[in-house]
């Protein structure tokens, strides 16, 4: 067994420990107050009022809103009308909709229930009770708090998922380019167009009411598309010796023109709702439908990557194509393939964005192609070619997507984003670098 040592290590899992500290940090950082909002703590709030006020009470349920605060409130009323106690009314909004309730209210109030974040209206029942006589005896009962990183809310931990997994899905095919010495610059373009097509295809078949089908035809349709495009930009590569950058540029104008002469230039709209399954659907214990794709496809890469021949001789090409040649390598189907698994996973992933918006929108994919290879260069795939790992990519994917999720959590603008988008690109550039030199 080789035993592992400090350099090893890093080597081997630098990668996960970053995203590890960077966790770790943006938990720290998100640290805040939050509200109990299960039904245990809903049924102790209702007992605590029953206890100080007995049943015979009318009760408002004022809440600030939120993604579990709905059930919250349902189950507030629940408990409350089971020990038969008058709910006035039931607010799930912000303190302007509880103020508007309240100063509404006729007769006796006896209490309110809200969350923390309505808890302005402490400080401001006195000054109400002024205005209506009904609220001069009212009583205030917030639910239980306790402090927790908004970072780690299970809302929140799945939105970074569903953030990351375009730009990861596409990683995937990004990083078979890489690890070729190949760079591919048209899956941002590539975006819109599978987009775009798959919108108008499906208004092409099912008119202003498309079936199910029709959205299937569609999607496969714009996907199979962009893999033909990416396998004529392998062959262009292969075939007639034209460098990756210029071949993948010029794909890159004409596929995003052709998004805007198709389109119009306007957002083309995908008249049934079930299309949206894909991108906002949850159909599996409460996972995004994109991130269980992501996560197959990345098993699928890592098997592919890892246990085929395919795999390998993506490495052998990667690592020295003559010598690949030389072996028996066939080096130019190998390329052909691997800008057509892009071209095909860049077209999933316009569809799976045109799916979220339920419109195909020429403008969709803008610079996304840099967040590919950020992803893919974060995650420790060498741009000299021949190294870098399935895994590393996803992990480098996550990092772009909590630095971006907790620079949104703790307030900072687009602006600087950018700025700490670039110094982690280039961070991660140096650290491939020295790892070349220092092997």
């Amino acid at each position: 067994m080789r035993k592992m040592n400090l350099r090893s290590l890093l080597k081997e899992y630098g990668n996960a420990f970053v995203l590890l500290i960077l966790c770790i940090l943006v938990s720290l950082v998100t640290i805040e107050k939050q509200s109990a909002t299960s039904s245990s703590a809903a049924q102790e709030l209702v007992d605590e009022l029953v206890n100080d006020l007995g049943t015979d009470s009318n009760v408002s349920i004022l809440l600030h809103k939120g993604k579990s605060v709905a059930t919250f409130a349902k189950d507030l009323e629940s408990a409350l009308l089971k020990k038969g106690i008058r709910v006035i009314d039931v607010v799930v909004g912000k303190p302007i909709d509880a103020r508007k309730s309240l100063l509404s209210t006729e007769g006796s109030l006896a209490a309110v229930l809200v969350t923390e974040r309505m808890s302005v209206l402490v400080s401001t029942l006195p000054e109400l009770a002024k205005e209506n006589k009904a609220l001069q005896k009212t009583q205030i009962y917030r639910t239980k708090e306790y402090y927790w990183p908004n970072f780690l809310k299970r809302e929140n931990i799945f939105n970074v998922l569903k953030q990351v997994s375009v730009v990861a899905i596409i990683a995937i095919g990004m990083t078979l380019v890489i690890v070729t010495t190949g760079i591919d610059l048209s899956v941002g373009s590539l975006i819109a167009f599978s987009g775009v097509v798959t919108a108008l295809l499906i208004q092409a078949l099912g008119g202003e009411s498309p079936g199910i089908s029709d959205l299937w035809v569609g999607a496969f349709a714009a996907v199979l598309l962009c893999g033909l495009i990416g396998m004529g930009t392998g062959s262009m590569i292969t075939f007639f010796k034209i460098p990756a950058f210029i071949v993948t540029l010029g794909v890159m104008f004409i596929a995003k023109g052709l998004a805007f002469i198709l389109s119009d230039s306007e957002p083309v709209t995908v008249e049934n709702e079930a299309f949206a399954w894909l991108g906002r659907g949850s159909d599996f214990v409460g996972i995004p439908n994109s991130v269980l794709i992501m996560i197959v496809l990345f098993i699928l890469a890592h098997i592919l990557m890892g246990r085929t021949s395919i795999g390998r001789f993506v490495y052998a090409v990667g690592g020295n194509s003559e010598a690949a040649r030389l072996s028996g390598v066939p080096v130019q189907w190998v390329l052909v393939f691997v800008y057509s698994l892009c071209g095909l996973l860049a077209g999933l992933g316009g569809v799976m964005e045109a799916s979220l918006h339920l419109t195909g929108d020429p403008k969709a994919g803008t610079l996304v192609e840099l967040q590919v290879i950020a992803a893919v260069v974060v995650g420790g795939t060498s741009l000299a070619g021949g190294q870098g790992k399935i895994v590393g990519t996803l992990i480098g994917a996550l990092i772009i997507g909590v630095i971006r999720n907790g620079m949104n959590l703790t307030g900072v603008e687009a602006h600087m984003q950018s700025v700490v988008y670039g110094v982690v690109i280039l961070i991660a550039v140096m650290v491939d670098q020295l790892k070349g030199r220092f092997k």
